[in-house]
């Protein structure tokens, strides 16, 4: 199983992680600002909660959020 920040055991259902259920159910529109969000919320209580391991998980919702705006940039689904 994965650490806290790429692959949380509480976010995982058997072989299944939770974000692959909400990215398959959002359009690319909703996940993209579903990442832009958590981004924000991750920066913004970092210093009161979770220190750079908040920090880590802003990072990989900003690299998903990347990939899903270059693929609509691209005309592809994420």
């Amino acid at each position: 199983m994965g650490d806290n920040v790429n692959q949380p055991k509480h976010y995982t259902t058997g072989n299944i992680e939770v974000i692959e259920i909400i990215k398959d159910i959002l359009t690319a529109e909703m996940y993209e600002g579903y990442c832009v969000g958590n981004v924000q919320k991750y920066i913004a209580r970092y210093r009161n909660k979770g220190g750079v391991e908040d920090l880590k998980k802003a990072a990989v919702y900003l690299d998903w959020g990347i990939k899903v705006a270059e693929e609509r940039e691209n005309g592809n689904r994420a």
